[in-house]
C-alpha cells in the first residue's frame, strides 16, 4: 500500500514531518492543524480521551476524527511524496503530490466509505482525485472556490494606522468574536459547519486573535495560527459590513503580520479567494506575493459506498 493513514498526530509527523517542513509555506494548513491536534492530545488526560460524539463505532476507523495520511512510492522507506488531512465535514486537503498518489487516495477513501464533501488541492492534483472519485462513486465535483496562497515579502504599512490594537485574551468575552467567525464563514461560503466557539477558544488560548479597538469599541478582528516550522498563517480577517472601506483591513493585517515577525516567524502567509479582487489587491499592496493557486471542489453530501 502506498498510502498510510492514522488519527495520531505524533505518528503522522514522525512519518511525514520532514516532507511537510521542506515547504512550510505551501504546507502551512497541514502543519498548523496537526500542531493543534498534537497540543490538544497532549493536554487531554488519557482517561478523558474518548471518541467524539460523531464517531460511528460501526463505520470505518477514524470516521468521526481527523484522518491524516502520507504517501510513498511502493510503500518504501524513502521520504514521503505527499500527504493529506481530512477533518470530517471539511474538504480533503492535499499537499503537492503526483496524480497517481491523488488517484490512489481517492480510491482508498471511497473503498473505506469515508464521507468526503470536497477536495482542496492544486488544480491538477484535485482533478486527478476527482476523476478517481467519480470512477469509484459516480460523484461529480463542482468548483466551489479558487484560492491563492500569498507569502509576505517586505511589509508595506498603509494609512490610516490604527489608534489602538490590542490582543484579545481568554478574559475577553468571546461572544462577538464567535459571531464574527460565523459571519466570515458564511460570507466566504465555507463548506463545513464549524464549531466557531471552539475555534475562538483555541485561538484565544495562545493569543491568536487581534482586535481593532477605537474609542473602546471593537471594529475588526484578525486571527493568526500557531507558529509551526517558522511559519504563521494570517486568517480569518473580518470587518463588519457597515465598517468596511475605511482602511481597517489593511491596518489590522499589517499589525498582525508585523507582530508575527517580531515574535520570530520566518515567514507569514495567508490565503485569498480569487473571486475577491479587493482583498487580492490589498494584500499585494501590503507586500504579500503569490506562492501557489488552489482549487476547492465540492460534492453532494452523500456517503461513498463501501
Amino acid at each position: 500500500m502506498s498510502w498510510s493513514t492514522t488519527t495520531a498526530a505524533e505518528e503522522f509527523l514522525a512519518e511525514a514531518g520532514d516532507f511537510l517542513r521542506a515547504e512550510p509555506a505551501r504546507n502551512s494548513v497541514v502543519l498548523t492543524v496537526t500542531e493543534n491536534l498534537r497540543v490538544k492530545a497532549a493536554a487531554t488526560p488519557p482517561a478523558a480521551a474518548t471518541p467524539p460524539a460523531d464517531a460511528d463505532p460501526s463505520g470505518p476507523p477514524g470516521t468521526g476524527r481527523t484522518l491524516l495520511g502520507w504517501w510513498r512510492p511502493d510503500g518504501g522507506p524513502e521520504l514521503a511524496g505527499g500527504a493529506f488531512l481530512h477533518t470530517p465535514e471539511f474538504p480533503v486537503f492535499l499537499t503537492a503530490m503526483s496524480r497517481q498518489a491523488a488517484a490512489e487516495l481517492a480510491a482508498e477513501l471511497a473503498a473505506a466509505g469515508r464521507l468526503v464533501l470536497g477536495v482542496n488541492a492544486e488544480q491538477e492534483t484535485a482533478e486527478a482525485f476527482a476523476a478517481a472519485w467519480r470512477q469509484r462513486t459516480g460523484g461529480d465535483a463542482q468548483v466551489h472556490r479558487r484560492m491563492r496562497l500569498f507569502r509576505l515579502g517586505d511589509l508595506i504599512p498603509l494609512d490610516p494606522r490604527p489608534r489602538r490594537i490590542s490582543a484579545a485574551r481568554r478574559r475577553t468575552g468571546p461572544g462577538l468574536l464567535i459571531t464574527w467567525f460565523g459571519a466570515f464563514a458564511r460570507e466566504v461560503g465555507d463548506l463545513a459547519d464549524e464549531d466557531h466557539a471552539a475555534a475562538v477558544d483555541e485561538r484565544l488560548s495562545y493569543g491568536g486573535i487581534t482586535v481593532w479597538e477605537a474609542g473602546g469599541a471593537r471594529f475588526r478582528s484578525a486571527g493568526v495560527t500557531r507558529a509551526v516550522a517558522g511559519m504563521v498563517r494570517v486568517g480569518p480577517v473580518y470587518t463588519p459590513p457597515e465598517l468596511r472601506g475605511r482602511g481597517y483591513a489593511g491596518a489590522a493585517t499589517v499589525a498582525v503580520s508585523q507582530a508575527a515577525r517580531d515574535a520570530g516567524a520566518q515567514g507569514v502567509v495567508l490565503y485569498t479567494d480569487l473571486a475577491n479582487p479587493t482583498s487580492n489587491a490589498l494584500y499585494q499592496r501590503l507586500g504579500y506575493r503569490p506562492v501557489e493557486d488552489r482549487i476547492v471542489l465540492s460534492y453532494e453530501p452523500a456517503k461513498a459506498p463501501s
